[in-house]
């Protein structure tokens, strides 16, 4: 080989390392199965910001649980060994201590009460306490309305619910509500939840219907109770180095995706919660659609009374009576 064509390859080779340094990678991660609605969320992320950056930034997506639990993959965005994550809130507390009242039961009174708080300066001035902690917190997006399952009885009033053993998530909130309706609370990372429940290790567990068709509960649980007793959100996390690093336009870039991701995440929770019963009741699982709430909230009232200290009851109400 000539040496003209040495240096020619060669320059070619650094000509492409050159392309490809300029082209950025970050990592992006959940808990949950790619058909679902954080997998179309992390999906609609990652498509906006290579588009709205030209390429320069790609961003590799990961699905269930496949780089950790929620916990973990937090965790790994403030240490920066990982870029980003969409999480529920459930692990969200253990970092952000003050997240932890949009974790009350009965809270809200729907999703888009929910999604209207969030999207308020209530829930922009939340997102800006992440900053403190090593993250930048690019958007709220959703996880869904939470019920219940389990493989024992149907769950139509609390005390159905004395004795039973639940995963829940690793949430100091729940926990607390969790034990006033007379469960036995068991904390536990998502990827477990599925073999948990197999081999009886727990009884049931709560989530949205997203997640419980996802994740295929139907195989291992009986009954589905539409309790609707949490709302739970979501959140798009950034490592705060990583987002600092950037450029105004891409710092804006990032949000903007954001918030076409979590458009598309809400509008996927809306279609689940649409199908969802119909969908699990082909698959076999007893539906208790009409649950007196009334008597899940009466239960909690002392509960509710600790969670009123704990906040501020000025703050809670804020949010309860959000127009």
């Amino acid at each position: 080989m000539k040496l003209s064509q040495l240096a020619l390859g060669a320059a070619l080779a650094l000509g492409l390392m050159a392309g490809a340094s300029a082209q950025t990678t970050m990592k992006i991660s959940i808990s949950v199965a790619q058909n679902s609605h954080q997998g179309v969320g992390i999906d609609v992320l990652a498509k906006e910001v290579e588009k709205r950056t030209n390429g320069r930034y790609k961003i590799q997506t990961f699905y269930s649980g496949s780089l950790g639990g929620e916990r973990e993959s937090i965790e790994a965005v403030q240490l920066g060994t990982q870029e980003l994550t969409f999480t529920s809130t459930g692990p969200v507390p253990n970092f952000v201590p003050e997240a932890r009242i949009l974790d009350i039961p009965f809270l809200f009174r729907d999703k888009a009460h929910a999604r209207a708080v969030l999207d308020s300066p209530i829930g922009q001035e939340m997102l800006a306490k992440f900053e403190a902690k090593g993250f930048k917190a690019l958007a709220w997006g959703e996880n869904g309305v939470r019920h219940m399952t389990n493989s024992k009885r149907a769950v139509n009033t609390p005390d159905d619910l004395k004795g039973l053993k639940m995963r829940t998530m690793e949430n100091p909130v729940h926990v607390t509500a969790y034990k006033g309706l007379g469960i036995v609370p068991t904390p536990m990372a998502f990827p477990e939840v599925f073999t948990a429940l197999q081999q009886g290790t727990v009884d049931g567990q709560e989530n949205p219907l997203s997640v419980i068709m996802a994740a295929k509960f139907d195989q291992v649980q009986k009954h589905l109770s539409l309790t609707g007793h949490v709302y739970s959100p979501a959140i798009f996390l950034m490592n705060k180095a990583a987002f600092d690093k950037l450029s105004a336009a891409d710092k804006q870039a990032f949000l903007d995706a954001a918030k076409e991701a979590v458009k598309a995440n809400r509008a996927r929770v809306d279609e689940d919660d649409a199908k969802g019963v119909a969908e699990l009741r082909s698959k076999g699982m007893q539906v208790v659609e009409n649950v007196d709430k009334s008597k899940f909230v009466a239960t909690l009232t002392p509960v509710n009374a600790e969670f009123e200290k704990q906040f501020g009851k000025t703050n809670v109400d804020k949010i309860r009576n959000f127009k």
